[in-house]
């Protein structure tokens, strides 16, 4: 089950605050949207995986029905994979700080090819789908991830977003997407938290500002309009 965290009473409360608009996008042109799907990694959903997010198992399956709503609306669908930099200590030392005793587990683990960066063998990716490197939170942290040039590059003005976790990676790329002026759309069934409570700190955090919050079965709706 996704997380119990009700997206509707969210935007409820946002629109008594900003004049009745809750959500603001109607539609989506499918060849302008790309779906980026964060960290879905062994080391983030397998158990026992140095930072396991248990819930991350339950959204696999409505991930694959996005992507497939995606794939034949004729859009593009991006994973994108935490990649540990080959000069972290340096460039990143301040993360690692914070990571305290799990820094050699996470290092090690999500270093290019080893098992627990590999993509998690319950999505369903095709060889019209796209894998990409990320070496920061945010998958357009600049410098550490070629997203926001494939993107412009294709077109790209809409970014659809799931994966984990919902209040760190997730959050961070859908930030930053905004600001880069993408329409961004958080999929609320298709992203995953350590808990219901900071699940629901995010999307109410994204709310106002930053993203349209969708279910997976909205956002089907979307490409009909």
């Amino acid at each position: 089950m996704p997380h119990d965290v009700d997206h509707h009473a969210i935007l409820d409360r946002l629109a008594a605050a900003r004049g009745g608009v809750r959500n603001v996008f109607d539609a989506i042109d499918p060849a302008r949207t790309a779906h980026v799907v964060i960290d879905m990694q062994n080391g983030f959903v397998e158990e026992g995986a140095p930072v396991e997010v248990p819930m991350a198992k339950t959204i696999s399956g409505t991930i694959n029905r996005i992507s497939a709503a995606i794939r034949k609306a004729g859009g593009r669908n991006i994973f994108v994979q935490y990649t540990t930099p080959e000069d972290v200590d340096e460039c990143w030392s301040i993360m690692m700080t914070r990571l305290g005793g799990l820094a050699d587990a996470h290092r090690e683990g999500f270093r290019e090819g080893a098992h627990y960066w590999n993509i998690w063998p319950e999505l369903e990716v095709t060889p019209q789908d796209r894998a990409l490197p990320k070496g920061r939170f945010s998958a357009f942290t600049h410098g550490t991830c070629p997203l926001h040039q494939e993107l412009v590059a294709a077109g790209i003005d809409t970014v659809i977003i799931s994966g984990t976790v919902t209040n760190i990676c997730c959050e961070s790329t859908a930030r930053d997407a905004m600001q880069l002026n993408y329409r961004v759309i958080l999929a609320t069934d298709a992203n995953a938290a350590l808990s219901d409570e900071e699940h629901a700190a995010a999307l109410n955090s994204l709310a106002f500002g930053f993203a349209d919050l969708c279910s997976a079965e909205e956002i089907e709706g979307l490409f009909s309009q």
